[in-house]
């Protein structure tokens, strides 16, 4: 035996999984296809959110939270509705009640820290029971992913110089090892070193084979959006047509392999039809992976038009409904759509997802970070407004219309000035009134009735066409592969389950391969600051049931 427990993926779910069995007293072979480089896989590129209930941060915002109200907003966001959502179903009251609970504080012991000004991600569809958050939640980590990966990967590192941990990387597994219908190990193709930079594409160049037992397995691979062919294939029908063209917000290494393998041994997939991609996704101008995209995290004050510059209707406006709007997108029949708005707007409202996009908050630099407030976008959004390909800037409505036609899709019709600057004015009239009938403008002032977003996240209203507000700014939106809220079937001990129900032996799953917990504890919507969160929860519980089960 080469431990007690085969951890499969080294990402945030593993390292919390590897890091609890040996917390037990157990051994651990942490085993993944890439290089030591991509510990924490895709949690490392993260902005590194996490959805809490009730906070001290919240309370200090003037934010009334409740596990009721946390309750009604899940349970409004994830719809579940089919007999196997049994397990999706507690592992979300499961969930929940660590959100709502001790989440903060077993992070905060292992010195975690969280920024002060709570994010409102996902507001919603407009219905009080409908999907989307009716308060801010979304408490953005001191340090972005690389601090939420930390603490894990310390704990990790102290028990492999205590020998309880011992890393089989560039290790790529082909299959599980069962004997007696039990999982004791996995086996497969040792590859060749790599040099790649994390993210970067690593080679596939097998140089041996290996197999590795145990008394347990714990499968932590991630998803896989990083492979565009299975998200076409597992594209549901309520969505319309996968698009012809998207960009990738994972590296390729989140390519599904192990999903397809788990579930080939025998274990259950159930829902994999439920996703979660973006539709605010820009081309990286510096990537480092193939097709490398970045989600632009919105304020609520760009005006939102479809690829031939029609208006999206209330309430799909940026940050509110992103799979409503990712729907209504797809039934327009084009690959992307565009965001219309002012540098007043972008200086306030625009972020970008990802840690390396926010050196400041990455940095822990306190000083660059009130630098957020002078006048300027920041630092790295000015650079894709300089440098980027969906960016389009302009002094004057005719030119910036002329730079959006410039840039569109072959087939797509013109966007017309004529229409757009009738459009644009009569949103701009809505502006001289405190009241308004315009739903969009009615958002706009809500929102800065919330502290955080007066602050540093929401653009006073203002009229689009004024110079003073300018330049015009144009961004082609593409839609962008994220993650999957699908996966291994598992109870609430992360234990994989069979087509007849009963446990697999053996076998455990935690992380984006298991819908996050259960088979998809989000059901078909997410409330961001979920999937970290998800990864934390599901790897601590498979890591302390695995270390419990095993002799």
């Amino acid at each position: 035996m080469d431990a007690d427990v085969i951890v499969v993926g080294a990402g945030l779910a593993g390292l919390v999984a590897a890091a609890e069995v040996a917390d037990a007293g157990r051994t651990v072979v942490l085993v993944d296809q890439e290089g030591e480089q991509n510990l924490g896989g895709q949690a490392f590129w993260s902005l590194g959110g996490l959805f809490m209930v009730d906070s001290p941060e919240q309370r200090r915002m003037g934010i009334k939270d409740s596990a009721e109200l946390a309750r009604q907003d899940w349970f409004g966001s994830a719809q579940f509705d089919r007999e196997e959502d049994r397990w999706p179903r507690e592992w979300a009251e499961a969930y929940l009640d660590f959100a709502a609970g001790e989440k903060r504080a077993w992070l905060r012991q292992m010195g975690h820290r969280l920024f002060p000004v709570v994010g409102w991600a996902e507001r919603g569809d407009g219905r009080a029971d409908g999907h989307g958050n009716s308060v801010p939640r979304f408490h953005l980590t001191w340090g972005t992913g690389p601090g939420v990966v930390a603490p894990f990967e310390r704990r990790v590192r102290e028990h492999v110089d205590a020998g309880r941990i011992r890393f089989a990387l560039r290790h790529q597994v082909d299959g599980l090892v069962v004997e007696d219908g039990a999982a004791v190990g996995v086996r497969g193709t040792l590859l060749e070193p790599t040099t790649a930079v994390r993210g970067a594409p690593s080679s596939r160049v097998g140089v041996g084979d290996f197999e590795l037992r145990g008394q347990a397995v714990v499968v932590s691979s991630g998803g896989i959006g990083g492979n565009h062919d299975l998200v076409r294939k597992a594209w549901p029908a309520r969505l319309g047509t996968p698009p012809a063209r998207m960009v990738s917000g994972v590296p390729a290494h989140v390519d599904g392999r192990m999903l397809t393998i788990t579930q080939d041994a025998g274990a259950t997939v159930i829902n994999p039809d439920r996703m979660w991609h973006y539709v605010e996704g820009i081309r990286n101008w510096d990537p480092i992976w193939d097709n490398h995209g970045i989600r632009i995290l919105p304020g609520p004050s760009s005006l939102w038009l479809d690829a031939a510059g029609h208006r999206l209707p209330a309430p799909l406006f940026p940050g509110f409904d992103t799979l409503g709007t990712l729907k209504h997108l797809r039934a327009t029949g084009y690959d992307y759509s565009w965001f219309v708005l002012t540098q007043k707007i972008i200086e306030k409202e625009f972020a970008l997802s990802g840690s390396e996009q926010n050196p400041d908050l990455t940095g822990k630099d306190i000083r660059l970070v009130l630098s957020r407030v002078k006048p300027g976008a920041p630092a790295p959004v000015e650079a894709f407004k300089q440098h980027g390909e969906d960016f389009v800037v302009a002094d004057t409505l005719d030119e910036l219309v002329a730079g959006m036609n410039r840039v569109a899709d072959d087939g797509v019709p013109a966007v017309e000035v004529g229409a757009l600057r009738g459009l644009i004015e009569a949103r701009d009239r809505e502006i001289d009134n405190d009241f308004t009938k315009d739903a969009q403008v009615t958002a706009i002032r809500g929102a800065r009735r919330y502290r955080g977003d007066k602050l540093v996240r929401v653009a006073g209203p203002h009229k689009m066409l004024d110079p003073k507000a300018g330049p015009l700014i144009a961004v082609r939106l593409n839609i962008l592969s994220r993650k999957t809220l699908g996966g291994l079937e598992t109870d609430l001990s992360g234990r994989c389950l069979t087509g007849d129900g009963s446990p697999f032996p053996g076998l455990y799953a935690a992380g984006e391969v298991n819908g996050f917990g259960g088979g998809g504890m989000m059901g078909y919507n997410a409330l961001e600051g979920t999937f970290l969160g998800g990864c934390l929860f599901s790897g601590r519980t498979a890591g302390r049931a695995a270390a419990q089960d095993v002799g």
